[in-house]
Formats: C-alpha cells, structure tokens, sequence
C-alpha cells in the first residue's frame, strides 16, 4: 500500500456568487489539471439571511455536471424544462446539464436561520458534452451511511466504498463523493484507487493528512489553537506550527498512490472525500458553460443570445 503524499492545502476563499450570496471558494476558473475532472467547489454556509436569500436566479449550464449536497436549510430548485423540487437537509441533487439547460436555486435557511451546503462541478467527456439534461434527487434516507468498529461514519453519495453503493450512477466521470466522521484521537487508512485525482475538503473538527514525509495539519475554526505535537498518540491534534497550519474550510489536494490516512484531532474530524478518474481533454470555459474548443464555446454563446440553447 503507498499513501498518498499532500501536494497542497488551500484554503478556500470568500466570492460572491449568484445574485450576491456570499460563499467560499476552494478552488475554480483557474487551472484544471490539478483537479481533472473537477472544475469548482464552493461552501456556501451562512447564518445570516440577508448573505444568502438573493440566491442563483435564472442561468444556463452546458457541458458539466452539478453535485449539490445540503447540510442545514433548504435549496428550491426549478428549470427550463419544467423540473420543480426543495432539497432538504442531508439532500443531494446530481444534475448533468449536458446539452444546455436554465436553472435557479434558492436557499431557505432553518429555523435558526442557518444554510448550509456544498456545490461541486464535475466536467462532462467530449462525448457526452451534448447529451440530454438528467437529474437525479436523493434524499438523504436513501444515502448508505456505513459505522466502522472505530466509530468512523460514512455516508456514501456516489461510488462505492465499504461493500456499499451510493444512490447516484451513471456519472461520466466515475468519481467517489463520501461525507466521512472519524472520532477524536482516531487514525483512519481509506483506499482511494491510484489512477484517481482525489481531494478531501474539511467542515468540522480538526486533524492531519499524513504521508511518508511531514504531516499536514488542518485545523477549523472551532479548536482554540493547540499545544505542538508531532506524534501519533490518541487525545492529541497533530498539527506542526508554520506553514501547515491552515483554517476553516480547507481543502487537502493529494498526490498520486492508494490509501489516504487521517488522524483525527481531539474534537474528531469531519470531511468530503472526492475522487474522480481525469478525462485529460481540453477545457474552453466561460462561467456556467465549459466545453473542449473555443468555436464550441462561442457556438454556445450564441445560441444563448439567439434562443436556440435549449435543445429539449
């Protein structure tokens, strides 16, 4: 087994989206071969209303696949082709936009106001750019969430992982999307499959992704800063000073090889774990739509300002 090293922990930053929702942004528009076949992943977690309520009105996608995942409040949702639904807490919506499709999405918040959710952007193969658009609602009673002997818990959205299958399929990209709990002081090996790009991205508690060579530490916002400690023993955060600390919302980019291993801090650790086959194509991106060549971008362009986008 080789665990896979840490290449980066970035930290995600704030961005306003939509019609002025306030999020952060791990990572998007930039360069796509770290993430291949990602393209954006954004934390949209708020506990005031007016950050959120303005929502993503009305706007076209073409060419990706979007993976909402709610935590807390509500997302309505509605489409060009008619497509109406509200997805709850533990929810996920898997929407392949393919050949073009207008969509909006508005957040509610709880009844304390909060909102809370997740959107990764998947790409779509060349071959598959202009297939029909699909969706695919889960609630959250139809997610397998799996209890290791240690404690660890994990909900499997899509892929499998401990002998279980999550509800989405079909996926392009053939990616694993896990929403994993490991408890205080515990150390977790999780097979990841070496030919896959894969990123965790961490929202509560704290913890190290460990490789052969110097550990990372992430730590969120709810720890008060902890003694130094390098070592392995159970109650402690393992988390070295200078450059490896890092905050709330941090993604963890791995290298290549087949396990990731985690230790868990003394308030346990709760992350998404993603990984996906790289499709290794060309990318030509404007906002919403991203397709392989600019005269396929421009075309897409243009049936947005002639009416002819839509091909339902």
């Amino acid at each position: 087994m080789s665990i896979r090293p840490v290449k980066q922990v970035i930290q995600a930053q704030p961005h306003i989206e939509g019609a002025g929702v306030k999020l952060r942004r791990a990572f998007g528009f930039g360069n796509t071969t770290e993430f291949d076949p990602f393209l954006l992943f954004d934390d949209f977690r708020n506990e005031k209303p007016e950050d959120y309520l303005a929502g993503f009105p009305w706007h076209p996608h073409r060419g990706i696949e979007t993976i909402t995942y709610v935590l807390a409040g509500e997302v309505e949702h509605g489409d060009s082709l008619g497509n109406r639904g509200s997805l709850g807490a533990g929810d996920v919506q898997w929407m392949t936009a393919g050949s073009g499709i207008m969509h909006q999405e508005m957040p509610h918040g709880d009844a304390q106001g909060r909102m809370h959710g997740f959107q990764l952007w998947a790409n779509l193969p060349s071959s598959l750019k202009m297939t029909a658009p699909r969706y695919q609602d889960v609630s959250s009673s139809d997610i397998p969430d799996v209890v290791d002997d240690d404690g660890t818990r994990v909900r499997v959205i899509c892929g499998e992982f401990w002998g279980k299958s999550g509800p989405i399929d079909g996926v392009a990209a053939d990616p694993r999307y896990l929403d994993i709990s490991i408890a205080p002081g515990q150390r977790k090996r999780l097979a990841v499959e070496t030919t896959r790009h894969a990123f965790a991205y961490v929202f509560a508690g704290s913890g190290t992704f460990r490789d052969a060579s110097q550990p990372r530490g992430v730590l969120t916002d709810h720890v008060v800063t902890p003694a130094v400690d390098t070592q392995d023993r159970p109650g402690t955060s393992g988390l070295t000073p200078g450059s490896d600390f890092t905050g709330n919302r941090s993604l963890v980019l791995f290298d290549r090889g087949d396990e990731v291993v985690v230790q868990a801090g003394d308030q346990g650790i709760r992350f998404l774990l993603v990984s996906g086959q790289p499709l290794e194509e060309p990318v030509a991106w404007y906002g919403p739509i991203v397709m392989n060549t600019k005269a396929e971008l421009q075309q897409a362009i243009s049936e947005l300002r002639d009416g002819t986008f839509i091909k339902g």
